[in-house]
């Protein structure tokens, strides 16, 4: 993958800059329960995913204001749930590399604008740039959020790198036209141990002007 062109990043939050996994897993467990939904089945497509999206998907018999209900009610379950949430592995390094390469990043995440801040204020982040779900008409695997970012960035979207750690924001940079960075074994453009393996790729890679 030629790095040489990237004019900015893009990061998905949970997963990916933010380790909030054990927590977004107890709210769905909780959110499942309250719900007769199967805990397995809505952990195993809910993780990058807008929530009424899920939902939609595991309650296909509700109509919008119920899904909503139901979104809020998934959303208000991971609030306050910080105890454990960090940075990933490698964060800080990349975070701390980009400013001495001088690229612009952003953060675009299923989650709203309240818990992204949240979650990103325990692992000692602070976004110059945040997407959050209710920024976009269409969450993940729509495009929508990665676009929008590159826009307020200021950098075409196919100078941006989207980093990942889900298929379905992936799918979603793929559609934007951007190139991909996946974590967890996912498949992108480039294969990431985790982030600290892109902020050394990125430092060891002259950048355009």
């Amino acid at each position: 993958m030629e790095l040489a062109g990237i004019g900015a990043v893009l990061f998905d939050m949970d997963g990916t800059l933010v380790d909030s996994d054990a927590a977004v897993e107890r709210a769905w467990e909780r959110w499942a329960v309250e719900y007769a939904v199967d805990p397995a089945g809505a952990l195993a497509i809910a993780h990058g995913s807008p929530a009424d999206r899920t939902i939609r998907r595991l309650l296909p018999a509700l109509d919008d204001s119920a899904v909503a209900a139901a979104a809020a009610r998934q959303l208000s379950l991971q609030y306050d749930d910080l105890s454990d949430v960090t940075a990933t592995v490698g964060a800080y390094d990349l975070l701390s590399a980009l400013a001495r390469l001088g690229l612009p990043w952003a953060v675009v995440t299923s989650a709203d604008a309240r818990l992204a801040e949240a979650r990103l204020g325990a692992a000692g982040i602070v976004a110059p740039v945040l997407v959050t779900v209710e920024d976009v008409r269409l969450g993940k695997p729509d495009p929508e959020g990665y676009l929008r970012a590159a826009a307020l960035l200021g950098v075409p979207v196919a100078r941006c790198l989207v980093v990942e750690d889900a298929e379905v924001g992936l799918r979603a940079g793929r559609a934007a036209g951007a190139m991909t960075a996946a974590l967890k074994g996912l498949d992108g453009d480039l294969r990431l141990a985790d982030l600290a393996q892109l902020a050394r790729h990125l430092e060891s890679t002259p950048t355009a002007p």
